[in-house]
C-alpha cells in the first residue's frame, strides 16, 4: 500500500494516521521513526508546540495525537484539550519525562486515552497508539510494580558495626575515644557516625542519640573507666 492508499484508507485495516507533538526535535524524529517501523500506523505530521499543533494537526485529521505533557507557552494538557474541539474523534497519547501524580490527573480528566513515560518502551507506544485508536484507555505503570514488603523500622538498617559504635556515642565517647575502643582508623570513624545520622535522620551526634534512646536501638549503662 503506498503512501495515497494508507492516508486514504479506512475501516479495520487500515493505517493510523498519528500526529506527533514535541519541543524537541529529535523526540519528534524519534517517535516519527517508530510509527514507520510500527505496522499499521502512519504519520500525518508534527508540531513542536501547542499552537503549531492547534494550526496543523486538524487539516490531517489525525485518528491519534502523540502529545508531550511539558511544553514552554501551552502545556500538552491544555493544547489536548484545545485541539479535541477541533478533533473531536481523535485519541491523545500524552507523553512526559517526568510525570507528576498531578499531571497525570489532569490529563485524565482532560480526556487523554493513555499517558506514558517516555522511559516507555517502543512496543508500550505501540501499544498505547493502537489501544488508543481502539477507543480504549491504557496507562501502564510509570514505574515497575514493587512487591509488597514489610516498612523498615527505625534503625533497622544498622549494621552490627554501626550498632556498636551508636552505643558508644551514647555514652559520650569522642571519635578519637571510639577508635581507641573499637580498634578503628579516625577515618573510619568519621565515615561510620555520617552513615548513622543518615540512616536515623538526624542532623547531629545528639539527635541521633536521641533518637537512639527513643527507639531502643541502645541502653545507657553505668559508666565503666576508660
Amino acid at each position: 500500500m503506498d503512501v495515497d492508499e494508507m492516508e486514504g484508507a479506512s475501516g479495520p485495516g487500515a493505517a493510523i494516521r498519528v500526529f506527533v507533538v514535541d519541543d524537541h526535535p529529535m523526540v519528534r524524529l524519534g517517535v516519527a521513526a517508530l510509527l514507520q517501523s510500527g505496522r499499521g500506523l502512519f504519520c500525518v505530521g508534527e508540531a513542536g508546540d501547542g499552537d503549531e499543533a492547534l494550526s496543523r494537526a486538524p487539516s490531517v485529521s489525525p485518528h491519534v495525537v502523540v502529545m508531550d505533557i511539558d511544553m514552554p507557552r501551552m502545556d500538552g494538557i491544555t493544547a489536548m484539550q484545545a485541539l479535541r474541539l477541533r478533533l473531536p474523534a481523535a485519541r491523545f497519547v500524552m507523553l512526559g519525562s517526568d510525570i507528576t501524580p498531578r499531571e497525570r490527573r489532569r490529563a485524565w480528566a482532560a480526556g487523554a486515552s493513555a499517558v506514558l513515560s517516555k522511559s516507555a518502551s517502543a512496543l508500550e507506544v505501540v501499544q498505547a497508539i493502537r489501544a488508543a485508536h481502539e477507543g480504549h484507555q491504557a496507562l501502564p505503570p510509570l514505574r515497575p510494580a514493587q512487591p509488597d514488603v514489610a516498612p523498615i523500622g527505625v534503625g533497622d538498617n544498622l549494621t552490627q558495626r554501626e550498632r556498636d559504635l551508636l552505643a558508644l556515642m551514647a555514652r559520650g565517647y569522642s571519635n578519637q575515644e571510639i577508635c581507641l575502643a573499637l580498634g578503628i582508623a579516625l577515618p573510619t570513624a568519621k565515615y561510620h557516625v555520617t552513615h548513622i545520622l543518615t540512616k536515623l535522620g538526624a542532623t547531629n551526634r545528639t539527635e541521633a542519640v536521641l533518637v537512639a534512646l527513643r527507639h531502643e536501638l541502645v541502653e545507657l549503662e553505668p559508666l565503666a573507666p576508660r
